[in-house]
Protein backbone atom coordinates (compact mmCIF):
# COMPACT_ATOMS: atom_id res chain seq x y z
CA UNK A 1 0.00 0.00 0.00
CA UNK A 2 1.45 3.87 -0.51
CA UNK A 3 2.88 5.20 2.47
CA UNK A 4 2.27 8.63 3.33
CA UNK A 5 4.67 11.32 2.84
CA UNK A 6 6.18 11.57 5.90
CA UNK A 7 5.37 8.36 7.72
CA UNK A 8 7.02 8.95 11.01
CA UNK A 9 5.40 12.32 11.39
CA UNK A 10 1.62 11.05 10.12
CA UNK A 11 2.12 8.29 12.81
CA UNK A 12 3.13 10.92 15.67
CA UNK A 13 0.30 12.99 14.67
CA UNK A 14 -2.49 9.78 14.51
CA UNK A 15 -1.47 8.94 18.11
CA UNK A 16 -1.88 12.33 19.69
CA UNK A 17 -5.08 12.74 17.85
CA UNK A 18 -7.24 9.27 17.04
CA UNK A 19 -8.12 6.21 19.08
CA UNK A 20 -6.58 4.46 16.06
CA UNK A 21 -4.94 1.15 17.58
CA UNK A 22 -0.99 1.11 17.15
CA UNK A 23 -1.33 -1.71 14.52
CA UNK A 24 -3.54 0.41 12.51
CA UNK A 25 -1.30 3.13 12.62
CA UNK A 26 1.90 0.90 11.74
CA UNK A 27 0.45 -0.77 9.24
CA UNK A 28 -1.00 2.98 7.48
CA UNK A 29 2.44 4.56 7.82
CA UNK A 30 4.48 1.24 6.83
CA UNK A 31 5.61 1.54 10.12
CA UNK A 32 6.87 -1.35 12.82
CA UNK A 33 4.47 -1.44 15.46
CA UNK A 34 7.71 -1.09 18.32
CA UNK A 35 8.03 2.29 16.08
CA UNK A 36 4.55 3.26 16.73
CA UNK A 37 5.02 2.55 20.96
CA UNK A 38 8.22 4.44 20.78
CA UNK A 39 6.17 7.68 18.97
CA UNK A 40 3.42 7.20 21.75
CA UNK A 41 5.96 6.79 24.91
CA UNK A 42 8.15 9.88 23.63
CA UNK A 43 11.26 7.54 23.25
CA UNK A 44 11.89 8.08 19.74
CA UNK A 45 15.60 9.89 18.96
CA UNK A 46 13.56 12.76 18.64
CA UNK A 47 10.65 14.65 19.15
CA UNK A 48 8.23 14.42 16.21
CA UNK A 49 5.99 17.47 15.34
CA UNK A 50 2.88 15.60 13.84
CA UNK A 51 1.62 15.85 10.18
CA UNK A 52 -2.21 15.90 9.68
CA UNK A 53 -2.72 13.70 6.79
CA UNK A 54 -6.41 15.15 6.92
CA UNK A 55 -5.03 18.47 5.70
CA UNK A 56 -2.62 16.48 3.08
CA UNK A 57 -5.42 15.39 1.68
CA UNK A 58 -3.85 11.66 2.29
CA UNK A 59 -7.21 10.58 4.76
CA UNK A 60 -10.37 11.77 5.88
CA UNK A 61 -12.49 11.75 9.27
CA UNK A 62 -14.65 9.02 7.93
CA UNK A 63 -11.87 6.84 7.27
CA UNK A 64 -10.35 7.70 10.70
CA UNK A 65 -13.91 6.83 12.40
CA UNK A 66 -14.32 4.11 10.79
CA UNK A 67 -10.43 2.97 11.99
CA UNK A 68 -11.47 4.04 15.47
CA UNK A 69 -15.48 2.33 15.50
CA UNK A 70 -13.46 -1.36 14.26
CA UNK A 71 -10.05 -2.38 15.43
CA UNK A 72 -9.61 -4.81 12.70
CA UNK A 73 -10.30 -2.07 9.89
CA UNK A 74 -7.06 -0.92 7.90
CA UNK A 75 -7.27 2.58 6.59
CA UNK A 76 -7.31 3.23 2.76
CA UNK A 77 -5.69 6.18 1.77
CA UNK A 78 -7.29 9.08 0.02
CA UNK A 79 -4.43 9.45 -2.73
CA UNK A 80 -0.69 9.13 -2.40
CA UNK A 81 2.04 11.74 -2.02
CA UNK A 82 2.59 13.44 -5.63
CA UNK A 83 6.32 12.57 -7.06
CA UNK A 84 7.96 15.92 -7.75
CA UNK A 85 10.05 16.29 -10.19
CA UNK A 86 13.27 18.35 -9.92
CA UNK A 87 13.63 20.11 -12.87
CA UNK A 88 16.23 23.62 -11.51
CA UNK A 89 18.78 23.92 -9.01
CA UNK A 90 21.87 22.63 -8.45
CA UNK A 91 22.33 18.56 -8.92
CA UNK A 92 21.91 16.40 -6.31
CA UNK A 93 24.94 14.36 -5.27
CA UNK A 94 24.95 11.18 -3.34
CA UNK A 95 26.69 11.16 0.24
CA UNK A 96 29.46 9.39 -0.14
CA UNK A 97 30.82 11.67 -2.94
CA UNK A 98 29.89 15.86 -1.37
CA UNK A 99 33.22 15.06 0.25
CA UNK A 100 34.94 15.32 -3.21
CA UNK A 101 33.05 17.99 -4.51
CA UNK A 102 36.15 21.05 -3.15
CA UNK A 103 38.66 18.98 -4.90
CA UNK A 104 36.61 19.24 -8.45
CA UNK A 105 35.80 22.85 -7.84
CA UNK A 106 39.20 23.56 -7.28
CA UNK A 107 40.55 21.44 -10.99
CA UNK A 108 37.61 23.45 -12.34
CA UNK A 109 39.02 26.78 -11.32
CA UNK A 110 43.15 26.08 -11.94
CA UNK A 111 42.57 24.43 -15.16
CA UNK A 112 39.79 26.28 -16.62
CA UNK A 113 39.48 29.73 -15.23
CA UNK A 114 37.36 30.76 -17.86
CA UNK A 115 34.70 28.83 -16.04
CA UNK A 116 32.28 30.64 -14.24
CA UNK A 117 31.24 30.29 -10.33
CA UNK A 118 27.50 30.21 -12.11
CA UNK A 119 28.34 27.41 -14.34
CA UNK A 120 30.78 25.34 -12.07
CA UNK A 121 27.97 25.17 -9.28
CA UNK A 122 25.16 23.85 -11.40
CA UNK A 123 27.73 21.52 -13.00
CA UNK A 124 29.05 20.29 -9.63
CA UNK A 125 26.06 20.64 -7.69
CA UNK A 126 27.25 23.70 -4.91
CA UNK A 127 27.20 27.20 -3.86
CA UNK A 128 28.70 29.86 -5.37
CA UNK A 129 29.91 31.10 -1.26
CA UNK A 130 32.29 27.80 -1.46
CA UNK A 131 33.29 28.18 -4.60
CA UNK A 132 34.52 31.69 -4.05
CA UNK A 133 35.83 30.00 -0.69
CA UNK A 134 38.22 28.25 -2.61
CA UNK A 135 38.64 30.25 -5.55
CA UNK A 136 40.47 32.72 -2.75
CA UNK A 137 41.72 29.82 -0.70
CA UNK A 138 39.58 31.13 2.81
CA UNK A 139 37.55 27.38 2.57
CA UNK A 140 37.87 26.58 6.50
CA UNK A 141 39.46 22.84 4.64
CA UNK A 142 41.50 24.83 2.05
CA UNK A 143 44.74 22.69 3.74
CA UNK A 144 43.14 19.29 2.22
CA UNK A 145 42.34 20.06 -1.19
CA UNK A 146 43.70 18.34 -3.73
CA UNK A 147 42.62 19.89 -7.44
CA UNK A 148 41.00 16.46 -8.75
CA UNK A 149 39.39 15.75 -12.25
CA UNK A 150 35.57 15.88 -11.57
CA UNK A 151 34.76 13.34 -13.89
CA UNK A 152 37.16 10.89 -12.07
CA UNK A 153 35.76 11.59 -8.93
CA UNK A 154 32.48 10.52 -10.60
CA UNK A 155 30.80 14.26 -9.82
CA UNK A 156 29.63 14.77 -13.38
CA UNK A 157 30.40 13.04 -17.05
CA UNK A 158 33.10 14.13 -19.50
CA UNK A 159 31.01 15.05 -22.23
CA UNK A 160 29.18 17.88 -19.73
CA UNK A 161 32.40 18.93 -18.38
CA UNK A 162 33.69 19.63 -22.50
CA UNK A 163 30.21 21.36 -23.41
CA UNK A 164 30.87 23.38 -20.34
CA UNK A 165 34.37 24.45 -20.84
CA UNK A 166 33.60 25.11 -25.06
CA UNK A 167 30.64 27.08 -23.99
CA UNK A 168 32.76 29.03 -21.94
CA UNK A 169 35.81 29.28 -23.98
CA UNK A 170 33.41 30.24 -26.80
CA UNK A 171 32.06 32.88 -24.41
CA UNK A 172 35.01 34.37 -23.36
CA UNK A 173 36.32 34.45 -26.87
CA UNK A 174 39.16 32.01 -26.51
CA UNK A 175 39.65 28.86 -28.84
CA UNK A 176 38.07 25.81 -27.54
CA UNK A 177 40.71 23.69 -26.55
CA UNK A 178 41.66 20.44 -28.69
CA UNK A 179 41.08 16.61 -27.01
CA UNK A 180 44.59 16.12 -28.00
CA UNK A 181 44.37 12.53 -26.24
CA UNK A 182 44.23 10.60 -28.98
CA UNK A 183 47.01 12.11 -31.30
CA UNK A 184 49.36 9.55 -30.38
CA UNK A 185 47.79 6.62 -31.08
CA UNK A 186 46.24 8.24 -34.52
CA UNK A 187 50.26 8.44 -35.48
CA UNK A 188 50.62 4.66 -34.67
CA UNK A 189 47.78 3.64 -36.75
CA UNK A 190 49.15 5.58 -39.82
CA UNK A 191 52.27 4.45 -38.98
CA UNK A 192 51.36 0.67 -39.30
CA UNK A 193 48.86 1.72 -42.26
CA UNK A 194 51.81 2.78 -44.16
CA UNK A 195 54.20 -0.21 -43.10
CA UNK A 196 50.97 -2.82 -44.39
CA UNK A 197 50.56 -0.35 -47.82
CA UNK A 198 54.02 -1.09 -48.74
CA UNK A 199 54.31 -4.58 -47.82
CA UNK A 200 51.52 -5.21 -50.23
CA UNK A 201 52.83 -2.98 -52.96
CA UNK A 202 55.75 -4.96 -52.60
CA UNK A 203 54.23 -8.64 -52.95
CA UNK A 204 52.31 -7.21 -55.91
CA UNK A 205 55.44 -6.53 -57.71
CA UNK A 206 56.60 -9.95 -56.99
CA UNK A 207 53.62 -11.79 -58.45
CA UNK A 208 52.82 -12.44 -61.75
CA UNK A 209 50.19 -9.95 -62.80
CA UNK A 210 52.30 -7.60 -60.54
CA UNK A 211 52.41 -5.19 -63.79
CA UNK A 212 48.39 -5.29 -64.76
CA UNK A 213 46.87 -3.00 -62.03
CA UNK A 214 48.02 0.37 -60.78
CA UNK A 215 48.97 1.19 -57.26
CA UNK A 216 46.26 2.78 -55.48
CA UNK A 217 47.76 6.08 -54.06
CA UNK A 218 46.49 6.74 -50.71
CA UNK A 219 46.85 9.62 -48.49
CA UNK A 220 47.26 10.09 -44.89
CA UNK A 221 43.53 10.94 -44.18
CA UNK A 222 41.78 8.16 -46.49
CA UNK A 223 44.57 5.19 -44.73
CA UNK A 224 43.60 6.98 -41.26
CA UNK A 225 39.37 6.22 -42.59
CA UNK A 226 40.23 2.53 -43.91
Amino acid sequence: MTQPLMPHATASWLVDNTALSFEQIADFCGLHILEIQAIADDTAATKLTGRDPVRAHELTMDEIEKGQDDPDYRLKMLKGPEQVRRTKGPRYTPVSKRQDKPDGIAWIIKNHPEITDGAIGKLIGTTRTTIAAIRDRSHWNIANIVAKDPVTLGLTSQRELDALVTKAAKASGQEAPTDTRLEGDREALLTQLRAEREAASREAEGGEDAGTSAPVEHTAETLFKR
